[in-house]
Protein backbone atom coordinates (compact mmCIF):
# COMPACT_ATOMS: atom_id res chain seq x y z
CA UNK A 1 0.00 0.00 0.00
CA UNK A 2 1.08 3.56 -0.53
CA UNK A 3 1.59 6.08 2.27
CA UNK A 4 -1.30 7.71 4.09
CA UNK A 5 -2.53 10.77 2.20
CA UNK A 6 -4.96 13.45 3.35
CA UNK A 7 -7.90 13.57 0.99
CA UNK A 8 -8.13 16.95 -0.71
CA UNK A 9 -5.00 18.25 1.02
CA UNK A 10 -3.03 21.14 -0.46
CA UNK A 11 0.38 22.71 0.03
CA UNK A 12 -1.39 25.91 1.09
CA UNK A 13 -3.71 24.33 3.62
CA UNK A 14 -2.63 22.74 6.87
CA UNK A 15 -5.08 20.00 7.75
CA UNK A 16 -5.28 17.69 10.73
CA UNK A 17 -4.85 14.15 9.47
CA UNK A 18 -7.71 11.99 10.68
CA UNK A 19 -7.73 8.30 9.77
CA UNK A 20 -10.70 5.97 9.75
CA UNK A 21 -9.32 4.45 12.95
CA UNK A 22 -9.78 7.61 15.01
CA UNK A 23 -12.72 9.17 13.15
CA UNK A 24 -14.87 6.65 11.28
CA UNK A 25 -17.23 9.32 9.89
CA UNK A 26 -15.09 12.36 9.11
CA UNK A 27 -11.69 10.83 8.32
CA UNK A 28 -9.67 12.67 5.68
CA UNK A 29 -6.72 10.31 5.22
CA UNK A 30 -6.68 7.48 2.72
CA UNK A 31 -4.36 4.48 2.63
CA UNK A 32 -3.80 4.13 -1.11
CA UNK A 33 -3.54 0.72 -2.77
CA UNK A 34 -0.56 -0.16 -4.95
CA UNK A 35 -3.00 -0.87 -7.78
CA UNK A 36 -6.61 0.08 -8.40
CA UNK A 37 -9.14 -2.76 -8.48
CA UNK A 38 -12.64 -2.90 -9.96
CA UNK A 39 -15.52 -4.92 -8.53
CA UNK A 40 -17.91 -6.47 -11.07
CA UNK A 41 -21.11 -8.52 -10.77
CA UNK A 42 -22.98 -10.73 -13.20
CA UNK A 43 -25.97 -13.02 -12.99
CA UNK A 44 -25.80 -15.68 -15.73
CA UNK A 45 -29.33 -16.86 -14.94
CA UNK A 46 -30.57 -13.66 -16.59
CA UNK A 47 -28.73 -14.30 -19.86
CA UNK A 48 -30.79 -15.07 -22.92
CA UNK A 49 -27.81 -16.11 -25.02
CA UNK A 50 -24.03 -16.31 -24.85
CA UNK A 51 -23.73 -13.36 -27.19
CA UNK A 52 -25.33 -10.92 -24.74
CA UNK A 53 -23.33 -12.05 -21.70
CA UNK A 54 -21.49 -8.75 -21.53
CA UNK A 55 -24.81 -6.93 -21.14
CA UNK A 56 -25.26 -8.69 -17.79
CA UNK A 57 -21.74 -7.92 -16.58
CA UNK A 58 -22.02 -4.86 -14.36
CA UNK A 59 -19.12 -2.70 -13.22
CA UNK A 60 -19.86 -1.71 -9.62
CA UNK A 61 -16.97 0.45 -8.41
CA UNK A 62 -13.21 0.97 -8.65
CA UNK A 63 -11.22 0.86 -5.42
CA UNK A 64 -8.26 3.19 -4.94
CA UNK A 65 -7.69 2.96 -1.18
CA UNK A 66 -8.13 0.62 1.77
CA UNK A 67 -11.00 2.78 2.97
CA UNK A 68 -12.72 2.34 -0.42
CA UNK A 69 -12.43 -1.42 -0.07
CA UNK A 70 -13.99 -1.63 3.38
CA UNK A 71 -16.67 0.89 2.51
CA UNK A 72 -17.75 -1.28 -0.44
CA UNK A 73 -17.25 -4.66 1.23
CA UNK A 74 -19.42 -3.67 4.19
CA UNK A 75 -22.23 -2.37 1.99
CA UNK A 76 -22.67 -4.96 -0.77
CA UNK A 77 -24.39 -8.33 -0.44
CA UNK A 78 -22.18 -10.94 1.20
CA UNK A 79 -20.94 -13.54 -1.25
CA UNK A 80 -22.91 -16.45 0.17
CA UNK A 81 -26.15 -14.46 -0.32
CA UNK A 82 -25.67 -13.94 -4.06
CA UNK A 83 -28.41 -15.44 -6.27
CA UNK A 84 -27.69 -18.92 -7.59
CA UNK A 85 -25.61 -18.75 -10.74
CA UNK A 86 -24.20 -15.28 -10.13
CA UNK A 87 -20.64 -14.10 -9.63
CA UNK A 88 -18.51 -11.40 -8.04
CA UNK A 89 -15.31 -10.44 -9.86
CA UNK A 90 -12.52 -8.28 -8.44
CA UNK A 91 -10.03 -7.43 -11.21
CA UNK A 92 -7.27 -4.95 -11.73
CA UNK A 93 -8.58 -1.69 -13.15
CA UNK A 94 -8.70 -1.89 -16.92
CA UNK A 95 -8.99 -5.70 -17.03
CA UNK A 96 -12.44 -7.02 -17.84
CA UNK A 97 -13.30 -10.38 -16.18
CA UNK A 98 -13.54 -12.36 -19.40
CA UNK A 99 -11.23 -14.69 -21.30
CA UNK A 100 -11.20 -12.41 -24.33
CA UNK A 101 -9.59 -9.48 -22.50
CA UNK A 102 -5.99 -9.02 -23.66
CA UNK A 103 -4.70 -9.35 -20.08
CA UNK A 104 -6.43 -12.72 -19.66
CA UNK A 105 -6.20 -14.23 -23.13
CA UNK A 106 -2.93 -16.10 -22.50
CA UNK A 107 -3.68 -16.82 -18.85
CA UNK A 108 -5.64 -19.28 -16.76
CA UNK A 109 -7.06 -19.83 -13.32
CA UNK A 110 -6.65 -21.63 -10.04
CA UNK A 111 -9.95 -22.69 -8.52
CA UNK A 112 -11.37 -24.37 -5.43
CA UNK A 113 -14.89 -25.60 -4.76
CA UNK A 114 -16.49 -25.50 -1.31
CA UNK A 115 -19.50 -27.64 -0.48
CA UNK A 116 -22.58 -25.56 0.20
CA UNK A 117 -22.72 -27.00 3.71
CA UNK A 118 -19.89 -24.60 4.60
CA UNK A 119 -22.52 -21.84 4.61
CA UNK A 120 -21.43 -18.33 5.61
CA UNK A 121 -17.94 -19.60 6.48
CA UNK A 122 -17.18 -19.27 2.75
CA UNK A 123 -17.35 -15.48 3.15
CA UNK A 124 -14.15 -15.58 5.22
CA UNK A 125 -12.35 -17.44 2.45
CA UNK A 126 -13.56 -14.90 -0.11
CA UNK A 127 -12.52 -11.97 2.10
CA UNK A 128 -9.04 -13.45 2.61
CA UNK A 129 -8.75 -13.88 -1.16
CA UNK A 130 -9.74 -10.26 -1.77
CA UNK A 131 -7.25 -9.00 0.82
CA UNK A 132 -4.47 -11.09 -0.75
CA UNK A 133 -5.21 -9.45 -4.09
CA UNK A 134 -5.43 -5.81 -3.03
CA UNK A 135 -2.57 -6.30 -0.56
CA UNK A 136 -0.37 -7.72 -3.37
CA UNK A 137 0.70 -10.57 -1.06
CA UNK A 138 1.38 -13.09 -3.85
CA UNK A 139 5.06 -13.67 -4.72
CA UNK A 140 4.11 -13.09 -8.37
CA UNK A 141 1.44 -10.46 -7.69
CA UNK A 142 1.83 -8.63 -11.06
CA UNK A 143 0.67 -11.85 -12.74
CA UNK A 144 -2.59 -11.89 -10.75
CA UNK A 145 -5.38 -10.44 -12.90
CA UNK A 146 -8.25 -10.92 -10.47
CA UNK A 147 -10.45 -13.13 -8.33
CA UNK A 148 -13.90 -14.61 -8.89
CA UNK A 149 -16.56 -15.85 -6.47
CA UNK A 150 -19.26 -18.07 -7.99
CA UNK A 151 -22.46 -19.19 -6.28
CA UNK A 152 -23.74 -22.45 -7.76
CA UNK A 153 -26.50 -24.88 -6.80
CA UNK A 154 -24.01 -27.56 -5.86
CA UNK A 155 -21.11 -25.49 -4.49
CA UNK A 156 -19.37 -22.19 -3.90
CA UNK A 157 -16.31 -21.61 -6.08
CA UNK A 158 -13.41 -19.21 -5.61
CA UNK A 159 -10.82 -18.68 -8.34
CA UNK A 160 -7.70 -16.64 -9.01
CA UNK A 161 -7.02 -15.63 -12.61
CA UNK A 162 -3.44 -15.19 -13.79
CA UNK A 163 -1.89 -13.44 -16.76
CA UNK A 164 0.40 -16.07 -18.34
CA UNK A 165 -0.40 -19.80 -18.28
CA UNK A 166 3.00 -20.59 -19.81
CA UNK A 167 4.92 -19.18 -16.84
CA UNK A 168 4.89 -22.28 -14.66
CA UNK A 169 6.99 -20.79 -11.86
CA UNK A 170 4.74 -17.74 -11.46
CA UNK A 171 1.56 -19.82 -11.74
CA UNK A 172 2.69 -22.31 -9.12
CA UNK A 173 3.86 -19.53 -6.77
CA UNK A 174 0.41 -17.98 -7.02
CA UNK A 175 -1.31 -21.34 -6.59
CA UNK A 176 0.65 -22.23 -3.45
CA UNK A 177 -0.11 -18.87 -1.84
CA UNK A 178 -3.77 -19.07 -2.86
CA UNK A 179 -3.96 -22.50 -1.21
CA UNK A 180 -2.44 -21.00 1.96
CA UNK A 181 -4.86 -18.04 1.87
CA UNK A 182 -7.82 -20.43 1.62
CA UNK A 183 -6.38 -22.62 4.37
CA UNK A 184 -7.15 -25.85 2.52
CA UNK A 185 -5.12 -29.04 2.21
CA UNK A 186 -6.70 -30.59 -0.90
CA UNK A 187 -4.83 -30.12 -4.21
CA UNK A 188 -5.66 -27.07 -6.31
CA UNK A 189 -5.75 -27.38 -10.09
CA UNK A 190 -4.85 -24.81 -12.74
CA UNK A 191 -6.53 -24.61 -16.14
CA UNK A 192 -5.46 -22.44 -19.06
CA UNK A 193 -8.29 -20.29 -20.45
CA UNK A 194 -7.39 -21.49 -23.94
CA UNK A 195 -8.30 -25.03 -22.88
CA UNK A 196 -11.43 -24.19 -20.92
CA UNK A 197 -13.69 -24.07 -23.96
CA UNK A 198 -12.42 -27.41 -25.26
CA UNK A 199 -13.90 -30.80 -24.50
CA UNK A 200 -11.72 -32.76 -22.12
CA UNK A 201 -9.58 -29.79 -21.07
CA UNK A 202 -6.54 -30.87 -19.09
CA UNK A 203 -5.01 -29.69 -15.83
CA UNK A 204 -1.90 -27.62 -16.52
CA UNK A 205 -0.52 -27.48 -12.95
CA UNK A 206 -1.36 -28.86 -9.51
CA UNK A 207 -0.25 -27.62 -6.09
Amino acid sequence: MTDVQAAGSSDNITQEVKTVLNDAKDFNALHGLNSEWTLWFDNPSKRTSTSNWTANLKEIVTLKAVEDFWGVYNNVAIASDLPNGSNYHLFRKGVRPMWEDAANARGGKWGYQFQRSIGEKVNEHWLHTLLACIGESFDSSPDVCGAVFSNRKSCFRIAIWTRNADDQEACENIGRHFKSVLGVSHPLEYFAHSDSSKTGNSVAYTV
